[in-house]
């Protein structure tokens, strides 16, 4: 699993707005983190910087701004969040996660329904995926 998706509090939040706005300048970030966090934009740009050091986002120049862009998928940065989860708290044991989430959380009927079709989805996929 990369280490390169491994984000910390600040830059997943910084991700999710650019991932939500596909790119954005530092201010743009600023702003839009200012009323939880009350970061300086010193602090914002000093973790794009670092962020673009560790290859998750680029920057383009547009006058005097960079404006800064997502250079991972979302999906992706998911994926090894949570595979890291999986493996530091489960042990790699997944089952045990999906275990403790079904016990620990109160689903309702319709989130407890796609949950079933979700299985049933993975589980037609991966047979078809056996019958080759």
């Amino acid at each position: 699993m990369s280490s390169k998706h491994r984000l910390g509090d600040l830059q997943l939040a910084i991700m999710k707005i650019l991932w939500q706005k596909h790119k954005a300048t530092v201010n743009d970030v600023h702003q839009t983190l200012l009323p939880q966090r009350g970061l300086a934009p010193t602090t914002i740009a000093t973790m794009l910087k670092k962020m673009e050091d560790k290859g998750v986002v680029k920057h383009d120049v547009e006058g005097r701004q960079f404006i800064y862009r997502p250079a991972v998928k979302e999906e992706d940065v998911t994926r090894t969040m949570v595979g890291e989860l999986v493996d530091r708290l489960y042990e790699g044991d997944a089952l045990a996660m999906v275990s403790h989430l079904l016990s620990d959380r109160d689903f309702d009927e319709s989130e407890l329904k796609r949950l079933k079709s979700m299985i049933a989805q993975h589980d037609e996929a991966r047979r078809g995926h056996d019958d080759r």
